[in-house]
């Protein structure tokens, strides 16, 4: 009866691995050789793991990542430019603890997107919170939202997470709100938060998708000034009727 109570009243406190370690200890009674404090510890250890499994798990729920990537599935094989020293430096994600950006061109299907995400979801792993958007879906929302006055909240929610990716940048040519409303989010993460860019232009064209010049420098001036750059050469990685690359 004291057992029952005893695991019904860790699961009342949420502490649903310390419950299952104290649940497999009963069937195992008289079968160990353990010690009290062996058996306490690897109770704990059991509850320390699964919070921190649930909590990877919210965060990459949240971070609605377009691909499921990491970076220890990275296909160097491929000949696409793709240097394995500077990915092994960019997954130990010290550039998010310093709120640098990475910029990832390249023409479609060498993988840009997936490597975003391979990233983002490495530094979800180590903690980070991310966010993956496609930037003429935000651009879009930021349009609805200065309408029926969600701007602050929306401009908030693409604010807070540790890694943002943009993906698809210069697919086409920006509106004036478009790219000021592209300045106010660079603005907000500068120096607070760490960015992903995806494009399939060069930097050097981004200019031109932008428009004006005044604005353009703004926004360049910010996301490329000291970020880590990653730019993709070669023929496509994507066989036919298959999505994914790496």
């Amino acid at each position: 009866m004291i057992n029952e109570e005893t695991y019904k009243q860790l699961i009342d406190m949420k502490m649903y691995g310390m419950a299952a370690a104290f649940s497999d200890y009963l069937e195992q009674t008289g079968k160990d050789k353990l010690t009290y404090e062996e058996r306490f510890a690897m109770m704990v250890d059991r509850e320390w793991t699964e919070r921190q499994e649930r909590r990877l798990k919210y965060r990459l729920d949240k971070a609605r990542l377009r691909e499921e990537a990491s970076v220890e599935d990275i296909d160097y094989r491929h000949p696409r430019g793709l240097d394995r020293s500077v990915m092994q430096r960019l997954a130990m994600c010290k550039w998010v603890a310093e709120h640098e950006h990475v910029i990832i061109t390249g023409k479609t299907g060498l993988g840009k997107t997936w490597l975003a995400c391979a990233l983002a979801n490495k530094a979800c792993r180590l903690g980070y919170t991310s966010l993956y958007v496609r930037l003429p879906r935000m651009l879009q929302d930021l349009y609805v939202a200065h309408a029926d006055g969600t701007y602050p909240r929306v401009m908030n929610r693409l604010a807070k997470p540790d890694v943002l990716i943009v993906d698809d940048m210069g697919l086409s040519l920006l509106s004036d709100t478009e790219r000021r409303d592209l300045l106010e989010v660079i603005e907000d993460r500068q120096n607070r938060r760490s960015t992903i860019v995806t494009s399939q232009l060069k930097v050097k064209h981004w200019h031109e998708v932008i428009g004006e010049p005044t604005i353009a420098d703004a926004i360049l001036d910010r996301l490329v000034s000291g970020s880590h750059r990653i730019e993709l050469i070669g023929k496509s990685m994507r066989p036919k009727n298959q999505r994914n690359t790496k």
